[in-house]
């Protein structure tokens, strides 16, 4: 009698199943982060992947659609699930016909504040017809960065604001890399996105420099006989990344030079003596 009533419970829970059209192993979710660390202020970027072995359409985003994607945040210390700060969807709108898949790009930043530097773990979820589809928890780190290098910006027609620049440093796949940081003070407390300059070696301290009309240059060394020249234009309202270009290190320069023009003229030629000087 007791299994009887087990069968008759299990047919009960497949039927349910059938009849919200998809079983739970029919629509998988999952996500990957582009880095497993991220100084405070970058925008932290990850992809969702998911996968429709249903035989029905999947569609998020769109003025007719019911299902939802969404990731939920945890600080991994206490498993306590953060707030969001946007009301934005998560994606760009989209549809995934039956037996297909798509990808797609999410900003956690955008829909978080991370401003603590602690681990968080990222799960994502797809509500498809009432049901609930969850991925894999994947953690990451917010991290502060080691200060290197400082500067302030003061602002002649905007009183009492000023903005602070910082260079970090902080490894990324087993790479040095340079940050630069900004935040307001004064009138203002914001806090700007935090830009990975790229990779950087440690023989020679970067550099941040602001000139008057309010263009940011940072300078760092990313090889043995190169650096890196990185252009901001920072506005009292704005704060854009402009350009960047390699240069030669100049005293890598000047010894190329000097060994171009002792190529040019052909080296150094032996000293021409009448043989009987020898004696």
């Amino acid at each position: 009698m007791k299994m009887k009533k087990e069968i008759v419970s299990f047919a009960a829970a497949v039927a349910a199943a059938v009849a919200l059209g998809a079983t739970p192993s029919e629509i998988a979710i999952d996500l990957k982060m582009d880095e497993i660390n991220y100084v405070v202020g970058e925008r932290i970027r990850c992809v969702v992947d998911v996968k429709n072995m249903s035989p029905e359409k999947v569609s998020v985003g769109y003025s007719n659609s019911r299902d939802r994607l969404f990731v939920e945040l945890y600080r991994a210390s206490d498993h306590s699930q953060l707030e969001r700060v946007s009301k934005r969807q998560f994606s760009a709108p989209f549809r995934v016909e039956a037996n297909e898949g798509q990808k797609l790009e999410v900003f956690l930043s955008d829909h978080y504040g991370l401003a603590e530097e602690i681990k968080y773990l990222a799960r994502p979820v797809l509500v498809h017809k009432g049901m609930r589809y969850e991925g894999t928890y994947r953690a990451f780190d917010v991290v502060h960065g080691m200060k290197v290098s400082s500067a302030v910006q003061m602002f002649a027609n905007k009183d009492g604001l000023s903005r602070e620049f910082e260079l970090r440093r902080w490894a990324r796949n087993g790479t040095m890399h340079l940050f630069l940081a900004a935040q307001d003070h004064g009138t203002s407390e914001r806090v700007w996105q935090t830009t990975d300059i790229g990779p950087t070696m440690r023989i020679t301290q970067p550099t941040v420099s602001i000139l008057q009309n309010g263009v940011v240059i940072v300078f760092h060394r990313n090889g043995a006989d190169s650096l890196v020249r990185s252009e901001f234009w920072s506005l009292p309202d704005a704060l854009h990344f402009n350009n960047r270009r390699m240069v030669l290190d100049p005293e890598m320069a000047g010894q190329r030079r000097v060994q171009q023009i002792y190529d040019e003229s052909g080296g150094v030629k032996p000293v021409d003596r009448p043989w009987w000087k020898f004696w």
